[in-house]
């Protein structure tokens, strides 16, 4: 058995065990594991799919000419003389040998200033050795710069001698972890980015074996979704998410463990968006993979169950979320876990919440409440769902003192766990909103966004909190403060979501507003066409809120006295309402009532104050597109921010990725 070159670099490590955990180089450093090969696809070359494993599976590593081989003398014995090159070219050979064997950070450090020596400093061979250095750094975790000084040394090399390789790919992998680690996420993409592209190249031209290059793929891919998650860009990274499951699919067996565990992975992710009508197909498979492997009665079972009760909650099926609740607190109480039974007694009770068992859910947040300790941030998030309740039963001074005794608990662990304290204080502001106490929920507003501006990757929350913020401020008229918080928000959400999403166009509604109220109606009436041209496609245009922007664009034009484009805007708000039949016959009443009163105007009649409408303004931000087809706005989005902080609770911030397993080279 001839020995892979820096085993170090000879296979990815499956950890099928870690359904929540960054992927990283130093991933690629491990003990050697099989592949469960699959013996219907392994005759199948990479000119059949890309992805699937050759019969012959090799190991990751990088392919040269001459790659760590015994010198040709050692065949030849002591019997002949050696000439100066062949003692040269043995010199060199033990020294990759002690280098390749070197396992402890002194060892490899000692080993790689020998190769220093012996290699020219354009040497493919030193390349690997920089390479070797930075993944073993990477794997203690400790000093990101140092392991991006020693990937940056690999590539000057490797760029030099080959500029499309698979070594060039694994460096640019590496950097890209390093960067992300460093928190610069826009270098560590463009280091990604161009790792894919090469992939890609490599993988067209077929010029590398696919079971080399799809472990490195499927990493690179994982990074991405890091990166750009990290970025708020979390509709982007659900893509790269779904290309490491398809990755998975040609190595996993397909009814295995490792498999339904990718299934929930890409589940959770669609979860942690708020995207639940997606995620239920990839939760019902894990499912049903785990009840045959490893069983009904197994806690991955019960995990993909607390989970489905989440789903089921997103989609307001909540007599489904309880069947799956109850069903995995048993299965997590035969299994003795302890902690993930409390998280699912309080679902449970935030279910009944959402189904209107407000007396049954205060009583199972009482009983749960004192299994917890009198500091903990579990007590916390408990008082905040107990003070849904009580809220809910208008029980408001009893509210209070349930988020005050929240809030004095997490003032305590904003620097331990910031984004779960801002989403809770985001939360806790809804509820102060619901009982009209605004300063107050301006205040926790103020004091989430103040925590999420320390975290770049939380650019998505950020926006939804400024969003939410200038509401507030608008709705109590401090106009000239809501607007910078507006703006921002728009672009925030802009480059988390995509300018066409739903939230995007509320907000401009809003904006226009604000302008209108300063006497801008031309900026208002951009904002508000923005608005119209959003929710127009987002959320269709008969949508109540849709016609509300529409009917704010007719008063922006009036305003600045174009009554033609105001009276051709009231018009289709008329049409509007007419669709929905006999439901909305006040609304086409008051419609008709300024599409007069603007004819008037046109005729250059005076129309007194008091007729003048107001503009309508825009819903504070909603995050889902049912919420807002379905859900009065304030319900809609205290419903879902409590939901988030289930979601928060039940499956902390992600951070993706198991790695993908092969066979080591023979």
């Amino acid at each position: 058995m001839r020995r892979a070159s820096f085993s170090l670099l000879s296979k990815v490590a499956a950890h099928p065990s870690r359904t929540i955990s960054r992927v990283r180089s130093r991933d690629f450093v491990s003990d050697s594991k099989s592949i469960p090969n699959k013996q219907n696809r392994s005759q199948l070359s990479n000119t059949h799919h890309p992805h699937k494993p050759c019969n012959k599976t090799h190991g990751l590593f990088l392919r040269k000419t001459h790659q760590f081989q015994n010198s040709a003398c050692r065949n030849l014995g002591t019997l002949v003389e050696q000439n100066p090159r062949q003692r040269k070219n043995k010199e060199k050979s033990e020294i990759e040998e002690e280098f390749e064997s070197a396992m402890s950070t002194e060892e490899i450090m000692g080993a790689f200033e020998a190769m220093k020596s012996a290699f020219g400093s354009n040497d493919v061979q030193l390349g690997l050795a920089y390479l070797k250095v930075g993944l073993h750094l990477d794997q203690e975790g400790d000093n990101p710069d140092k392991t991006l000084e020693y990937a940056n040394k690999a590539l000057d090399i490797f760029d030099k001698n080959n500029k499309v390789s698979l070594s060039v790919a694994m460096t640019l992998q590496l950097m890209g972890s390093a960067c992300f680690n460093l928190k610069r996420f826009n270098d560590s993409l463009g280091y990604l980015n161009r790792a894919n592209r090469i992939l890609s190249k490599l993988e067209l031209e077929g010029t590398v074996i696919v079971s080399d290059i799809g472990p490195v793929m499927h990493a690179v891919q994982m990074e991405l979704a890091n990166v750009k998650t990290a970025l708020g860009r979390r509709e982007e990274a659900l893509v790269n998410l779904k290309t490491c499951l398809e990755l998975k699919k040609y190595v996993l067996e397909p009814d295995s463990r490792e498999m339904g565990v990718a299934y929930r992975e890409m589940a959770e992710a669609y979860v942690a968006v708020l995207n639940f009508k997606e995620g239920l197909p990839y939760c019902l498979k894990a499912l049903e993979i785990h009840k045959k492997q490893p069983g009904d009665n197994s806690v991955e079972v019960a995990r993909d169950r607390r989970l489905l009760g989440v789903v089921y909650t997103g989609l307001e099926e909540h007599e489904k979320a309880l069947e799956q609740n109850e069903l995995s607190q048993k299965l997590l109480k035969n299994c003795g876990l302890e902690s993930e039974l409390l998280r699912a007694e309080v679902d449970a009770a935030n279910i009944q919440i959402a189904l209107g068992k407000y007396d049954e859910a205060v009583s199972s947040l009482g009983g749960v409440v004192r299994q917890t300790e009198k500091d903990s941030k579990t007590r916390a998030f408990i008082f905040i769902s107990m003070a849904n309740a009580l809220c809910s039963q208008e029980k408001f001074a009893d509210s209070k003192r349930c988020l005050e005794t929240s809030s004095g608990i997490l003032d305590k662990k904003e620097s331990e766990a910031p984004i779960e304290v801002a989403e809770a204080y985001t939360e806790m502001a809804m509820l102060y909103e619901t009982m009209n106490e605004l300063e107050a929920a301006i205040s926790l507003l103020k004091r989430s966004l103040a925590i999420l501006e320390t975290i770049p990757q939380e650019l998505h929350s950020e926006g939804s909190v400024s969003a939410r913020l200038g509401w507030l401020l608008l709705l109590t008229g401090k106009v000239p403060q809501a607007i910078p918080y507006l703006e921002r928000a728009v672009e925030m959400l802009k480059e988390s979501f995509g300018s066409k999403h739903f939230g995007v166009g509320y907000i401009y509604n809003n904006l226009g507003a604000a302008y209108l109220e300063l006497e801008r109606p031309q900026s208002a009436a951009q904002m508000f066409a923005l608005a119209k041209e959003i929710m127009d496609v987002s959320l269709g245009p008969h949508h109540a809120d849709s016609i509300d922007a529409c009917q704010n664009l007719s008063k922006a034009y009036g305003t600045m006295g174009s009554y033609t484009l105001a009276l051709e805007f009231q018009q289709r708000v008329i049409d509007a309402w007419e669709s929905h039949g006999p439901s909305a016959h006040d609304e086409i009443r008051e419609a008709r009532r300024l599409l007069e009163q603007l004819k008037e105007k046109a005729q250059g009649s005076s129309c007194s104050a008091e007729d003048e409408v107001s503009p309508r303004k825009g819903l504070p931000l909603p995050l889902s597109s049912e919420c807002a087809l379905n859900r009065s706005s304030i319900a809609c989005i205290l419903y879902y921010f409590s939901l988030m902080i289930q979601v928060l609770y039940c499956f902390p911030p992600l951070v993706f990725g198991s790695t993908l397993p092969v066979t080591p080279i023979v």
